[in-house]
């Protein structure tokens, strides 16, 4: 095989191990290639919760907005439901009578990103049990989340510098492996025509998927408010 097919294979590999996320920690280092999947699903997950914190903080404010036009609250979550389809649950408990912050906090709870649901509940809480404004609520309710997002930005754009560092560790042994190539040696024949290369190689890829979960758990436990 050729030492530059070799590495465009190799190349691929840890491309696909570094697409950005976090690698699975029960990963096999004989099969670092299956950690791709695992990166592409953790990417997913961190959109999802994002497009869902965002959700939160529109149906907030627009609640708030509804709610301070005059219109009675139910109208105001129905409407809000109609943005976001899971509020359904705390449309149907005001409906039926039941307790509408805590079916708030069971979406919280279903749903990823949602945490924010649980500050909109207390809210709705307070203003039903101190016969105070519940617009009024809301509406700090969703200045306070405005400001946890910007703080979310701040962190998510320091993290993102240690997380392109630890990729850009994560690819220097190709590197050096290239210059090997270059410098006449030829250790694509040793990684990937014997045993002891195939182990030696698995082992490698292993460990910098392993190394770079690690790095993404880290920073996902810095970046949670």
């Amino acid at each position: 095989m050729s030492p530059w097919v070799a590495a465009l294979l190799v190349a691929g590999a840890v491309v696909l191990g570094l697409a950005p996320g976090g690698s699975s920690p029960t990963m096999r280092a004989s099969r670092p290639v299956v950690v791709a999947p695992a990166f592409l699903r953790v990417r997913g997950r961190r959109r999802e919760a994002a497009a869902t914190q965002a959700a939160v903080l529109e149906v907030c404010d627009l609640l708030a907005t509804e709610l301070a036009a005059g219109r009675p609250p139910g109208a105001a979550l129905t409407t809000a439901s109609e943005r976001w389809p899971p509020l359904l649950l705390a449309v149907e408990a005001l409906r039926l009578g039941a307790d509408v912050p805590e079916a708030m906090r069971r979406i919280s709870r279903e749903h990823r990103g949602a945490g924010d649901l649980q500050r909109v509940a207390g809210a709705w809480q307070v203003a039903h049990e101190s016969g105070h404004g519940l617009a009024a609520a809301l509406h700090r309710t969703a200045r306070g989340l405005r400001a946890r997002r910007r703080t979310r930005r701040l962190v998510d754009s320091g993290l993102a510098s240690a997380r392109a560092t630890a990729r850009l560790v994560a690819c220097l042994p190709l590197a050096v492996l290239l210059m090997g190539s270059g410098a006449g040696s030829d250790p694509w024949a040793f990684l990937l025509t014997t045993p002891v290369g195939w182990s030696c190689l698995g082992c490698g890829l292993g460990l910098v998927a392993l190394g770079l979960w690690w790095i993404e758990r880290l920073a996902d436990r810095a970046a949670t408010p």
